[in-house]
């Protein structure tokens, strides 16, 4: 009789050595585990869907690829959303994305002018969709650190090992990054343009 596994419970490091030893489809559960980690990472950094997508499986291609060097010094999906980082940061020093740390504040709330009506922000999109909008406003540094704090649910060290930025730098990305929504949603709904 033949054992069947369960890839679902399997803790990284089988599923590591199943894939290592070229069962396919514990790399389908690798992929299925962390696929949404991995797009969140790319579309906060990359704007174009097309462009989106080809480095989501380029960064499943390089984790293929570079896992017999994984040493599991850190969890699988941390190992992997620096991939996804550094994979994305690549492409936008490739196309030339502008990359800016250290915006002072008033610079940022500049980022934030909106040219359509409240009431056309109101027909197009309800609050999450708003959010959403105001997220992809800020500088992709920002972007990244507030959905892996608050969307991956990771730590600081964690972050600060995905992006390589201090943990000083992380903690004052996150601070700035809420206080520019906080400021920019009062505005929308102290004007009542968002209830």
């Amino acid at each position: 009789m033949i054992e069947e596994v369960s890839y679902g419970a399997m803790e990284d490091g089988q599923l590591v050595s199943l894939v290592l030893a070229g069962d396919k489809e514990a790399f389908r559960q690798l992929i299925k585990q962390n696929e949404r980690l991995v797009f969140h990472m790319v579309s906060r950094l990359v704007d174009r869907p097309e462009d989106q997508e080809e480095l989501c499986q380029d960064v499943f291609v390089k984790v293929y690829e570079k896992l017999p060097g994984f040493k599991f010094q850190s969890k699988l999906s941390t190992w992997i959303g620096t991939i996804a980082y550094r994979i994305s940061i690549n492409h936008m020093r490739k196309t030339k994305m502008e990359i800016e740390p250290g915006l002072e504040d008033d610079e940022l709330k500049q980022r934030f002018v909106d040219f359509e009506t409240p009431e056309e922000i109101v027909t197009r999109d309800d609050r999450k969709a708003l959010v959403k909008r105001l997220i992809e406003k800020i500088p992709p540094q920002y972007r990244v650190v507030l959905t892996l704090f608050h969307l991956e649910d990771m730590s600081y060290p964690e972050i600060k090992e995905i992006t390589g930025f201090p943990e000083g730098t992380v903690k004052s990305y996150l601070f700035r990054a809420r206080k520019l929504l906080k400021e920019q949603l009062e505005h929308y709904i102290v004007k009542g343009e968002v209830i």
